[in-house]
């Protein structure tokens, strides 16, 4: 049945109102983009892309800007919180999705979840009165190091990381897991060889989602990490994120100080973008194969 004038008119409407809010939220992406890299770019006019991103030395009083120890400790958190939550969320999500039950499945499921809803800040308290003092005690140094700050990231990732390679898992068609049985391999034989195979690109985008939330964190950074000026040699030595720099000094900065901020910030939001094109790359050539 055709559709007449007036229903047509209202299909186009409807659609230009729903594709208008689509492009707002990349018109909102542009408009940060341009605001960090106006504010941001003068700087590495000034003072040299080099002496910035290569420079030791942050002390923005004196007319020094290197983040270079920063760059590499966002870097070294980063990893860490993946060592410390991609097995363990693999785990949850393989035990979720082939050994729970229905009932453990419906609880254990959105109380992992629930742990997305947290506070950073909470993390970041729990952090300082549990994870530190453990460290501290057991291994020695001040406890404020890369080591804890690993941890409470690996353990904030974990929501993201379980909650997509569960939905990864429970994609791959059944008909995969009975031919596997049917060739006489066990249940472990089963997800080892054909399951988690199967699955890899939507685990390996769990991972790159996890990393990017543990490389953009500032709060739960800022209260266990130390916050020294330095490249930790150790994973007991205290260090400063680029996030947690931006957050510890803007409310104070001024003048050529703030601008080496939002130099922080495009260097921050440079590193991310070749992270997400990484991982886009990775997970489509993962795909073809």
């Amino acid at each position: 049945m055709p559709m007449t004038d007036k229903a047509l008119f209202k299909e186009k409407f409807i659609k230009g109102i729903l594709v208008s809010f689509a492009l707002s939220s990349l018109f909102f992406l542009f408009l940060i983009f341009i605001f960090i890299f106006i504010e941001g770019l003068p700087l590495f006019h000034k003072i040299g892309l080099k002496n910035i991103i290569f420079g030791f030395k942050w002390a923005p009083t004196k007319g020094s800007f290197g983040i270079f120890p920063m760059i590499v400790s966002s870097f070294f958190v980063t990893f860490g919180a993946l060592i410390v939550g991609a097995p363990l969320g693999l785990s949850c999500a393989i035990y979720l999705s082939e050994y729970s039950g229905k009932k453990m499945k419906m609880f254990l499921k959105p109380a992992l979840e629930l742990l997305a809803g947290i506070p950073s800040v909470v993390y970041g308290f729990l952090g300082v009165i549990y994870i530190v003092p453990i460290v501290r005690d057991c291994l020695g140094g001040p406890g404020f190091s890369l080591l804890s700050a690993s941890i409470i990231l690996g353990i904030m990732i974990l929501p993201t990381i379980i909650s997509i390679s569960f939905d990864a898992l429970m994609g791959v068609p059944k008909t995969y897991r009975e031919g596997s049985y049917a060739m006489g391999a066990t249940k472990w034989q089963t997800i080892f060889r054909i399951v988690i195979p199967s699955a890899s690109s939507g685990i390996l985008a769990s991972f790159i989602l996890g990393m990017g939330r543990a490389i953009g964190e500032t709060m739960a950074v800022i209260m266990i990490a130390g916050n020294a000026l330095k490249i930790p040699t150790s994973i007991l030595d205290p260090l400063r994120t680029l996030t947690g720099n931006i957050a510890l000094e803007l409310a104070y900065a001024t003048g050529d100080h703030r601008l080496g901020l939002f130099s922080t910030g495009v260097v921050l939001l440079v590193i991310i973008m070749i992270l997400n094109y990484i991982a886009n790359f990775s997970i489509k050539r993962k795909i073809i194969k």
